[in-house]
């Protein structure tokens, strides 16, 4: 049997999608014939000290051969030249956004790791990208060859319809909160629809960015919003389906998504979705399924809410395309069937 070696940053089980794609990921590749073994990385990436590059090029130097090594983009685009020349054998970078695209950096640091991206990825033997998206970006902004590439994206577990509240509705939003998944952005659209009867829960890690929390924090505050916006923090599975089964409305704010998981699973449950289309989000949840609002547009975002909130009928058919949606999402086993191909096809 075939050995892939995934080198991942971090710890594998942290609560974020690219890390959830890991883990199902090897979880079932050996069910089609692809052996697995997991190489932790530094959890610096992408801004590794010269003590953990030298702890990378070291494990890197030391795995098994002829073994074909996955590298999870969060550390691979952040390779030296000296890391990418050292690596032996075949490489696949698997790329779940590119890291110059997150929220927050200066434009210094952006430029650098658009360089070191594109290094990287040209090094890399093929790529595994999330989302069509994705790929529209590294061939359209980053000159990488298509044929490079293979789209496999994230399962989604099936599960049952949510019922919803009712009174007062209420809207869901999940995902770890920091710059990138724009909660600024949707507590400002919030505060203009005060009128309307509604509660919010935000379902989501508060350790990864404490500046951005402490922000989230203050926005709430100076708003009036305590009262109505349930900052949960990372909860446990059964804890997030309660929350899926008791939402109105699902609202993704996020500036920026390799494809967008949570929405998926949103639309496994038929909810309706007000979402912003920075990246893939647009894709993975499309018009007939969700309304859709410019990233970072605190009008147009407030403006779709209050849309979503007010028109039962318009969540109904929203809700409806959203279930029948859901059931052609693909599964955890198709996607990794789909990496399962391009390991083996590396061996020929």
């Amino acid at each position: 049997m075939p050995e892939a070696i995934f080198a991942v940053p971090g710890d594998l089980k942290s609560p974020t999608g690219g890390y959830a794609y890991d883990r199902r990921v090897m979880e079932r590749l050996p069910d089609f014939g692809v052996s697995v073994v997991h190489l932790p990385l530094p959890a610096s990436f992408p801004n590794p000290t010269d003590d953990d590059i030298a702890e990378t090029m070291n494990a890197l130097h030391a795995r098994s051969r002829p073994s074909i090594l996955v590298v999870d983009g969060l550390a691979f685009g952040a390779f030296t030249k000296p890391m990418l020349d050292k690596l032996e054998g075949r490489v696949i970078a698997l790329v779940h956004h590119p890291l110059f695209l997150e929220t927050g950096l200066s434009h210094a640091r952006k430029v650098e790791l658009r360089e070191t991206e594109t290094l990287a990825l040209e090094r890399a033997d093929h790529i595994i990208v999330t989302s069509r998206a994705t790929k529209r970006i590294l061939t359209e902004h980053m000159n990488l060859a298509s044929h490079r590439m293979t789209v496999a994206e994230p399962g989604t577990d099936p599960a049952g319809r949510a019922t919803g509240t009712g009174v007062p509705l209420h809207i869901l939003a999940v995902g770890a909160v920091m710059p990138r998944k724009g909660y600024d952005v949707l507590v400002q659209a919030l505060a203009k629809i005060t009128d309307l009867d509604w509660r919010m829960t935000i379902a989501g890690a508060l350790d990864r960015h404490p500046a951005a929390v402490d922000a989230l924090r203050a926005a709430i505050e100076q708003h009036n919003l305590s009262e109505r916006i349930n900052l949960a923090g990372k909860v446990v599975p059964a804890t997030l389906d309660r929350f899926y089964e008791s939402a109105d409305l699902f609202v993704s704010a996020s500036l920026f998504e390799g494809y967008g998981m949570v929405l998926a699973e949103a639309m496994a449950r038929g909810l309706p979705i007000v979402t912003a289309t920075g990246g893939a989000a647009g894709d993975t949840a499309g018009q007939a399924v969700a309304l859709h609002v410019e990233a970072g547009n605190v009008d147009e975002l407030a403006l779709a809410l209050r849309q979503a909130l007010t028109d039962k009928k318009l969540r109904d058919q929203l809700a409806d395309a959203a279930w029948d949606a859901g059931r052609a999402l693909p599964t955890w086993t198709e996607t990794a069937r789909r990496v399962a191909a391009v390991i083996l096809g590396m061996r020929l």
